[in-house]
Formats: structure tokens, sequence, C-alpha cells
């Protein structure tokens, strides 16, 4: 492929996508009044479950009350962000509950979820590595406020092995 058919191709998807994601946005945001709605959730918990795979808890009930603080986790760290990036933190969900974006942006078929833990790694891996820079954007965001919201409890530090701040 020649490097002006790509960018073409960057150019048209961008648009195509922020189009889509406007409307969509406006329709059934992602994050809304200061907490994530039920498919800004139903995302979060998808690629926790995919980004965190080892380090919750086996037991069924146990996970899903770890996943439930996360959620709370998540609702406190968008909320902190500014304005504006919490408008995309809702845009790129809202894109991420629809069939068709969750299909073009992450590769997923299945509904979040519905999608096994290796889908959910396979989907996000493939954004990672993508070659368009909005598929490897999508999944940064994903991963560090999912990552960010659930290492900044003290009781999950141990799983990284760190003890803690020292005390002075």
């Amino acid at each position: 492929m020649q490097r002006r058919t790509l960018l073409k191709l960057g150019v048209a998807t961008s648009a195509v996508l922020a189009l889509v994601g406007g409307a969509t946005a406006i329709i059934k945001p992602g994050f809304e009044r200061g907490s994530l709605t039920s498919g800004g959730e139903e995302v979060f918990r998808a690629v926790a479950i995919g980004v965190l795979d080892k380090t919750l808890p086996d037991a069924t009930a146990a996970k899903k009350a770890a996943l439930d603080a996360l959620v709370v986790d998540i609702n406190g760290l968008v909320s902190a962000l500014p304005l504006h990036t919490q408008a995309e933190v809702s845009q790129l969900l809202s894109i991420l509950n629809t069939a068709a974006g969750r299909f073009g942006l992450a590769g997923l078929a299945l509904p979040w979820a519905t999608a096994t833990s290796a889908e959910v790694q396979a989907a996000l891996q493939d954004m990672r590595f993508s070659r368009l820079a909005v598929r490897q954007q999508a999944y940064a965001a994903l991963h560090d406020i999912t990552a960010s919201a659930y290492f900044s409890r003290p009781g999950n530090w141990a799983l990284l092995g760190y003890p803690g701040p020292l005390k002075i």
C-alpha cells in the first residue's frame, strides 16, 4: 500500500469514527453526570477481566466484588479528569458499546459481557499493536484507566510486590 493511500485511509477512518462517535455519544453516552453508564461499566468490566486476568480473585463472588470496587474507582478517576477528557472517555465508551464500534475499533465480534477473557485479551492486543493510531490510543486509554484505578487501591498493592509508602 502506498503511503498516500494509507494516509487517506487513516483520515477517512478517523472522520468516520469521529462522526459515529459524536452521534453515539449524544444518544448513548458512556460516562454521564460523574459516573459510568451501564454500557460504560460493561466495557470496563470486560476490559478489567482481560487486563487484570491473573490478579483478580478466582472465586466468583470475590471477583464480582473486586469488579464492583473497580467500577467505583474508575468513576472517581474519570470524574477527576478535565471535562474535555471526560467527554473523550464517554465518546470512546459510546463507540465501543455499539456492535459496529466494538468490531471496528476493538475487533471484537461478541458483546463485551459475553466475550471470554481470552477473546478480550486478543482484541486488546490487536488494538495495542494496530497500525492505526486511533486504535492504539483507545487501547492505551482502556488499559491505563483500568490498571490505574485497580492498583490505586492499597489492598491491591501486594499483587505488585509493593509494600506501600515508607513510614516516616
